[in-house]
């Protein structure tokens, strides 16, 4: 079938992106659903910071590409062997198609899963296969969703369905800003009631760990970033303390404000900067987790005596710890009942032709969450 799609030729144009165009809406050739595959019709999808890092060049994949990895849609066709959806199913895209066999799949891990990976790094799905091509050449799959466009075709690994009374446009944010935002708190952390906690860096995934903390029933959740609007909305949210991460002052600050450092200090900024900052303010045996994915050459530098005199701990966090078919029913379950905000995270929403001055405002710190609506 035909469709239209986001394509990405060529990482690191300069910026404003409204000049540059680094994206462009091209038709596409969409072949149909192969064994265990399911065509979706694309109903909204989140403009993230993971898909910025591969526009701006810091995670490179394969070009050209059809970007766009969080999304809601309806289900409008499936390949042999899928005997669990129907057509006019309401579901989520997954960025980590999970083959349930391989060792993390079966250690409860899904999020580790290796041929998932494999998959994606390869910019195929997970069968191995391209489905995206022009003029007979292949458009390679962003990690297995390539939300960016009118339809996809994806593995079903890479579906969870859910009940249609949740809007399209909130939906979308279940698939990478909730389950990474809100999985780093509960999956990985397992923040206890009572703890006190920051958050460095307040996307749409920053700000979900601060609710997420806060509904984990933290005493105290201190945010932290460099633009004041954000700082604002994190106290709307009820963050506790503000704090602008390019104050001299600013790790003095939270230390003072949390007696010490904070119990758990979650880096969500993609920022080498940032994880220095979140470590820095964790205190004698606490946590930092880390969440964002800066360039694969960045480095860390940390004193190794911290590890075993503070028993500290510096873990990593990818799609929140979750098991998809599991958290997200959870998590749209809490939204439901007031607990997780996920609405108040929307910002813009957009057409798919103004798609590279989304970038523009997401590249400036100036949204949290705009939904493309193809």
């Amino acid at each position: 079938m035909k469709t239209r799609a986001a394509i990405l030729r060529e990482a690191m144009r300069p910026r404003p992106y409204a000049v540059s165009k680094p994206l462009s809406i091209e038709d596409v050739d969409l072949d149909p659903p192969g064994e265990g595959e399911v065509l979706i019709r694309i109903r909204a999808a989140g403009l993230c910071h993971s898909d910025l890092s591969t526009i701006n060049g810091d995670r490179p994949r394969q070009m050209p590409i059809a970007l766009g990895h969080e999304a809601s849609g309806e289900v409008m066709e499936f390949g042999p062997g899928v005997r669990d959806l129907a057509i006019g199913d309401h579901v989520i895209l997954v960025f980590v198609p999970s083959c349930g066999h391989c060792l993390p799949c079966q250690e409860g891990r899904p999020a580790l899963c290796e041929p998932g990976a494999k998959s994606n790094g390869a910019g195929t799905l997970l069968s191995g296969e391209i489905r995206i091509r022009q003029q007979g050449r292949p458009v390679f799959h962003h990690v297995g969703v390539s939300a960016f466009a009118e339809h996809a075709v994806v593995s079903r690994h890479s579906v969870v369905r859910i009940d249609r009374s949740l809007p399209f446009e909130e939906a979308a944010l279940f698939g990478c800003a909730v389950v990474t935002g809100a999985g780093a708190v509960i999956n990985t952390a397992k923040v206890p009631a009572g703890s006190s906690a920051a958050v460095v860096g307040l996307g749409g995934v920053g700000l979900m760990s601060l609710l997420a903390a806060r509904m984990s029933g933290c005493r105290q959740v201190i945010a932290v970033d460099l633009v004041p609007e954000k700082l604002a909305l994190a106290r709307q949210l009820g963050a506790t303390h503000a704090v602008r991460a390019d104050d001299p002052r600013a790790i003095e600050e939270v230390r003072e404000l949390s007696g010490g450092g904070v119990d758990f200090a979650f880096e969500m900024a993609s920022s080498v900067k940032a994880l220095d900052l979140a470590y820095r303010i964790t205190r004698r045996g606490g946590t930092t987790v880390t969440a964002s994915l800066p360039h694969p050459s960045h480095t860390v530098a940390i004193p190794a005596t911290h590890l075993v005199a503070e028993e500290r701990t510096l873990k990593g966090s990818y799609i929140g710890g979750c098991v998809p078919a599991r958290d997200i029913p959870r998590f749209i379950a809490l939204y439901q009942q007031g607990l997780l905000p996920v609405d108040r995270l929307l910002s813009e929403r957009i057409a798919l032709r103004d798609i590279n001055e989304g970038f523009d405002r997401l590249a400036d710190g100036v949204s949290v969450r705009q939904i493309l609506v193809p």
